[in-house]
């Protein structure tokens, strides 16, 4: 990959990679895997840690978030490579390096980026846009990512975290990276913009922070059994709505509308509230196809956008985002868990339980 961030071996070139005595890398270790196609077919299962070569590291993995994107695969409805260990929400330590430049990077506590390969040469690529080169291959669904205990992705991946930052919730960079992808690059929010963002699981409470973050006067509607995760946004500052309790003057009120929850209900109801001449930004994955009104588009003159993933440009704003505290991400995990407790874990996500599940390979 040919594109390099932050660069910590400036100051020691010549330095050559320091062995930690403390840490010991296995040759293999256990990971949550998706064994084969089809829906389900998920399972603990051994695998080889493999060490990193010229311009990789090895992470030594603290957690990785569950993603809908996950549930997605479970169910063979996002494209992946079996087997391969699924977790792209990845926060580790780095462990160990392949070149002896990178030594700077050892014991940096890091979240990475979802790429572990592109081509480096089409024109999606060469534009800052890697997320759309169609050879793209990404850890967690085509290359083994971080539910195990050991990682090895390209060096230009790392990106190192405040440290005001918490141990488990710096796996929710990757989602924040997503976030700005599709809000700031073209920014889409102005100061004094009304946003109504629609679901507040992760992704509808970064949004929310980071639409409050350009100015915007920002409301987070969700169901009667997301008291939970709507009390977590009233923490944080941030307006609340229940869905089916607001009032007929909202229709059409709101210059944008953020659709984070990823169910058709969720798109009907920002074609419904977004204002004429508004602006609708798609964030949540529906995973199948969705019946909505688009002469609503029409009627109404809206404009639709989105952002597929994160790009370095995206992963840049999340770290500033992180490193001025305009969000905060620690009060957005809910649970902890080990890597056995995947099934619970699962089904707590598909249920809407709790807003982030974190599984770790540490034992707790």
């Amino acid at each position: 990959m040919s594109i390099h961030f932050h660069d910590r071996s400036e100051t020691d070139e010549q330095a050559e990679p320091e062995a930690d005595v403390s840490v010991i890398v296995p040759e293999s270790t256990i990971g949550l895997r998706k064994l084969t196609a089809g829906e389900g077919s998920m399972g603990l299962a051994e695998q080889q840690v493999v060490r990193p070569g010229p311009g990789e590291a090895l992470l030594e993995v603290i957690g990785a978030g569950v993603c809908g994107t996950d549930l997605h695969i479970a169910d063979d409805e996002f494209p992946h490579e079996p087997p391969v260990t699924m977790g792209h929400e990845v926060t580790g330590v780095v462990a160990e390096v392949g070149s002896p430049t990178d030594a700077g990077w050892l014991g940096a506590r890091v979240a990475s980026e979802t790429y572990y390969s592109y081509c480096e040469t089409c024109g999606y690529c060469r534009s800052g846009k890697p997320n759309l080169c169609l050879q793209r291959r990404s850890i967690g669904s085509r290359v083994d990512g971080g539910f195990a205990a050991w990682m090895t992705v390209p060096i230009t991946n790392l990106w190192v975290l405040p440290d005001h930052v918490g141990r488990f919730a710096g796996a929710l960079t990757e989602p924040l990276a997503c976030v700005a992808n599709c809000l700031l690059d073209p920014p889409l929010i102005n100061a004094g913009d009304s946003v109504l963002v629609a679901g507040p699981g992760a992704m509808g409470l970064l949004a929310a922070q980071v639409a409050r973050a350009c100015g915007g006067q920002v409301t987070v509607v969700g169901l009667e059994q997301d008291r939970m995760r709507l009390d977590v946004a009233e923490s944080l500052g941030i307006n609340t709505a229940t869905a089916g309790h607001s009032p007929p003057e909202l229709a059409e009120s709101y210059d944008v509308v953020c659709e984070c929850s990823g169910s058709a209900a969720g798109a009907a109801m920002a074609l419904e509230l977004a204002r004429r001449g508004g602006r609708i930004v798609q964030v949540g994955i529906f995973g199948k196809p969705v019946e909505i009104d688009l002469d609503q588009v029409l009627y109404k003159e809206l404009d639709i956008s989105s952002g597929n993933a994160s790009t370095p440009r995206s992963w840049s704003r999340a770290i500033e985002l992180l490193e001025s505290k305009a969000v905060d991400v620690d009060p957005l995990v809910t649970e902890v868990a080990p890597l056995d407790s995947w099934e619970r874990v699962f089904d707590a996500v598909r249920r809407g339980k709790g807003i982030k599940h974190v599984l770790t390979p540490e034992a707790i």
